[in-house]
């Protein structure tokens, strides 16, 4: 079998079956953190699922450096491929999720912030003309935040990863808490650049009744963050009370909170994925002839 088709009909394998006792970690719940913290702290619970199969496949690429093309497997490209195939399908339908959100036709929210390398943001005429100038104000800066942070790429990564994990429940729980937090963490962000509290909550507001109003827009995708490549005002329907309570309170005396979490998180990922490749280089050839019996 070649090489790189041997290599690819692995990591679907081993990497879905690293996949599966992680897919369970928990989601963590709100909290008693900054709305920033408990943003980045959730941001990192999406991805911590992928580690073990981003390091069995640096493992498999530095077995894959030592070995001859084509290679001899007993099993037969068949039989992998007829054990890949669970794995593969679920691969295959979160890239196809993925593509299809990009394609997919625009849909007026509105307010948002649309774009994953160059984050611009949209108002909607017919939603601006119901505004007095301070609500929309606040509803730019809200979607400012948005963009400074890139977070319509976010949201479709967050979406894709989650995908990779279907069908557990767990996945789109720790994608709920996340964009919860998210929306949280932007209303702070823009409180802090002087929007006010009670103008960004009436913008809120008046998005819902904004998008109520809109027919064209299929029920599951009003008031949800999930399916879109962007970012909305909105956030999540079932926060709205929690969320307008919280705008109409006293901001924070440090919304921001500290972000070396985050920063070790993705720090310790590379020297691990490198140790991986380098394992990988100097032992795959004896481990993968236990696994699968193959000979060079």
């Amino acid at each position: 079998m070649e090489r790189e088709s041997l290599l690819l009909l692995l990591m679907t394998l081993l990497g879905g079956l690293a996949l599966q006792p992680f897919v369970w970690w928990p989601f963590g719940g709100a909290a008693k953190l900054a709305p920033m913290q408990l943003e980045r702290r959730s941001w990192r619970r999406l991805w911590y699922p992928l580690v073990p199969p981003l390091l069995v496949a640096a493992w498999l690429c530095g077995w894959a450096l030592r070995e001859p093309d084509p290679v001899s497997d007993p099993l037969g490209r068949w039989v992998l491929g007829a054990a890949c195939a669970p794995f593969g399908l679920i691969f295959a339908r979160a890239a196809g999720r993925a593509v299809w959100s990009l394609l997919r036709d625009p849909i007026d929210c509105g307010v948002s912030t649309v774009g994953l390398i160059q984050p611009q943001v949209v108002f909607s005429p017919f939603l601006a003309k119901r505004l007095d100038d301070g609500v929309i104000r606040a509803a730019l800066a809200h979607e400012r935040a948005h963009a400074i942070h890139r977070d319509p790429l976010r949201i479709w990564l967050a979406q894709l990863v989650t995908d990779l994990q279907w069908p557990w429940p767990w996945a789109a729980k720790r994608l709920e808490v996340w964009l919860e937090a998210l929306e949280l963490a932007r209303d702070d962000e823009a409180r802090a650049e002087g929007a006010d509290g009670a103008d960004l909550a009436a913008a809120v507001l008046e998005s819902v009744r904004y998008l109520e109003r809109i027919t064209t827009v299929p029920p599951d995708m009003r008031l949800t963050g999930t399916q879109l490549a962007h970012a909305r005002l909105i956030g999540d329907a079932g926060a709205l009370r929690k969320r307008v309570s919280r705008l109409l309170t006293p901001l924070p005396q440090d919304p921001c909170g500290s972000s070396a979490g985050a920063e070790r998180a993705g720090l310790l990922l590379i020297p691990l994925l490198l140790t991986a490749l380098v394992l990988g280089t100097v032992y795959g050839e004896r481990v993968m002839r236990l696994l699968l019996g193959m000979t060079s």
